[in-house]
Formats: structure tokens, sequence, C-alpha cells
């Protein structure tokens, strides 16, 4: 790829994100699905996206896939396999040149956002499960994106590919060849980013949740970075918010979907940056009778020695990976001093890859006092001056 054509691409990428944003995809319901119908096409063509009322003699596209699958045989599928995922942030690419294009939803209880050529063409939410039509395009090269917004921590979703019709021609998405990973809790998902007040029902979180506008879509559209947003709400590394009982994230972290029945296992899958933000669901809430921490200094204790060796497991499998740990100075900077000691610890023990990052003054205006969309600029902005100056990717 030359330079121009590079810039180019980055340049679509990130355009993804602030289309998005600039359009104001919000929460619609209609039926079983709601459709948002965005013009982004040039020579009058108006793309939109529904339900297909039939689907004619196709041919299946190769897919490009973001974020932890598990992939199955499946005859009721565009290319003869289903793509189940559950931790937020999956996406899935395919290009092709012709008029239209198809895709499959399985099992969905998920808001997806459909972008052709870098512009929203409409969201779906709650989608039934069968076939989806993206027609109105321009005769031509296109490359379409379906994004998952939604956390699915009650249950796995299920894609079942792209196809065009049979006269058309299939393409290939151009790979990344950066990556990234995210690992951490509600503030990573994107917990409730879109709302303007504090106080939200559970309906309301839901349909207010949009990882693809939290701080690492936008970080990765920067980029031009495939990346994986490894994050659940409400856990801890030691410790779940208010001390409820459930897996932790770094024992949830190894496994494809949450019932841990597969561990998960890439080897094309090697990040060059991760950025992790645990503590806010071991601090934020006192301790109560029953939990196995008498003392604010016990819980600190386990929290620091839990988060080393999870450190430690991550650079052992990708030792090179600058890893960006960063708090905010929320429960009166309990989370960041706590972060704080156990980046200091790794680097004693000879981790010159790792580095802390304070993020401080947030509005935190989103749902539960999270942080919003706008927050989210501010601390992708953060990180990026990290990288930055890292120069992780000064040679490409």
């Amino acid at each position: 790829m030359t330079c121009a054509a590079a810039r180019a691409e980055t340049a679509k990428r990130a355009c993804i994100v602030r289309s998005m944003h600039a359009r104001g995809l919000r929460r619609i319901s209609y039926s079983f699905a709601a459709f948002i119908f965005l013009a982004g096409a040039a020579q009058a063509a108006t793309p939109a996206v529904h339900k297909a009322e039939s689907v004619p003699a196709v041919r299946p596209l190769t897919m490009l896939v973001g974020g932890r699958m598990l992939v199955i045989p499946s005859s009721g599928s565009f290319g003869g396999q289903d793509y189940t995922s559950q931790w937020p942030g999956s996406y899935f690419r395919a290009a092709f040149a012709g008029t239209k294009v198809y895709f499959r939803v399985g099992k969905s209880e998920e808001i997806l956002h459909v972008v052709v050529d870098g512009q929203a063409v409409g969201s779906l939410l709650k989608p039934e499960a069968g076939e989806y039509e993206v027609d109105g395009l321009s005769d031509g090269r296109h490359e379409i994106e379906v994004l998952v917004a939604t956390e699915s921590q009650a249950g796995p979703n299920t894609f079942g590919g792209f196809a065009i019709p049979a006269g058309e021609k299939a393409q290939q998405a151009a790979p990344r060849r950066r990556q990234i990973e995210f690992i951490g809790d509600s503030h990573t998902v994107g917990y409730g980013n879109l709302s303007t007040k504090h106080v939200c029902t559970k309906d309301e979180i839901w349909a207010d949740t949009d990882d693809t506008k939290a701080f690492g879509a936008l970080i990765a559209a920067h980029y031009d970075a495939d990346y994986q947003v490894n994050a659940i709400s409400g856990r801890g590394v030691v410790r779940n918010y208010g001390g409820f009982e459930a897996d932790t994230l770094p024992q949830a972290y190894p496994y494809v979907l949450f019932d841990k029945q597969q561990r998960y296992s890439d080897p094309a899958w090697k990040p060059q940056v991760i950025v992790i933000a645990l503590g806010t669901n071991d601090f934020t809430t006192p301790l109560h009778a029953g939990e196995r921490w008498k003392t604010r200094d016990e819980l600190h204790a386990d929290y620091e020695a839990t988060y080393v060796r999870f450190l430690e497991g991550l650079r052992a499998t990708d030792s090179g990976a600058l890893i960006i740990v960063w708090a905010t100075d929320m429960a009166e900077g309990e989370i960041e001093r706590e972060a704080r000691k156990v980046v200091e610890q790794r680097k004693q023990r000879g981790d010159q890859r790792i580095t802390f990052l304070p993020v401080d003054g947030l509005s935190l205006a989103a749902c539960d006092w999270h942080p919003s969309a706008a927050d989210d600029r501010v601390i992708a902005d953060k990180v990026m001056r990290v990288i930055d100056a890292a120069r992780v990717w000064s040679q490409q």
C-alpha cells in the first residue's frame, strides 16, 4: 500500500466513528428491530438496511472479524460458519463490487451499526434472526462493516456472514497491520456513555451504551488498527462492584465466551499496544460482612498481587507490547494509588514496556456516574499521547 493510500484508508476508518457520532444514532424501537436511515452515498443513491423479503442466489464473501469468536459450522449461514461472540466491541468486515449486499444475524440481543464505505447506513436494535439487505448503493466497489455497540453479559450473539447476489463480484477487505487490545470494566465497555443523566433505567443503560463511541474504538480508528475490547461491566481484579459474586475480569479473561468452555487462542492476535483499566469495582464500594478481606489493607495486598500476576501473563504472551495501565481519581485517589503500585512492581521486576497513566478530572456525566462520550474522547487523547511518545508504529 502506498503512503497516500494508507493515509486515505486511515482517514476513512477514523470517519466511521465521527460519522456515527455526528449523525446521532440513538434509540428508536420498531417491532423486533429498529432502523435508522441515513444518507451517505453519492450519485443520488440512498443506502439503507432492512430485513430482506427474499434472498436470491448468492455467493458468500470472505470476512474479516474483530474480537474473540467461537466459529461453528452452520448450514444456515453465508459461508457455512456462524461466528459467536460475547465480549464487547466485536465487528465484521467484507468488500465487494455491486449495488447490494446481504448479511445474516442469528440469536441477537444487541445493537448493530451498519457502515458502508465509512458512512453510517443504519442501526438494528435487537434484530430478529434472519437475512438483512443493504441496498441503494452506487455501482462499484464497497466495503461493509457491521459493529456491535452493546454489552452482552447475559449470553452470546451470533453473526452468519455476508453475501452478494451471484452475479456481483467478491473482493477482499484490506487486513490491518496494527492491533490494540483494551482490557477493563464498564469504563472500557462504554457503559451508558451516550446518556446525559446519572439516573438511568436498565433499558436506558442498554440503549445508551455504545462501545463504538467509547475510547477504545476512537483510538483504534485513529491508528487504523484492529482491536479487541475484553471488558465486563462491574468486574474487578479481585472484587466485583459491591462485592457481588461472579468471575472477576482476570478469571473470565482466558476464555472465548463467559461460559469458560473454550480457552481463547489466536496466533494471529499479537497486539502492539495493550490498554488496561481495572480497580474501579474493587475500591469504589465499602467492604461488608462476609467478604474475605477484613481490612482495606488486605484488599490492597490481594489486588496488587493478583494484578501483577495478570500483567505477567499478558507479558508472557505479548513480550514486546506497550502496556498502558490507566486509572481515574475516583474513590479519593485509591484506585490511582493502587494501580500505580502495581506498575511500579512490574518495573522493579524488569518490565520497561509498561507505563502508568493517571486520568483525572473526568465529568462522569453518563449513567451511574460513568464516563460520557466526551470523557471517552478525553481518555482517548491521553492514551494516544502515550502511544505517540513511545513511537510504537514509527516504522509503519
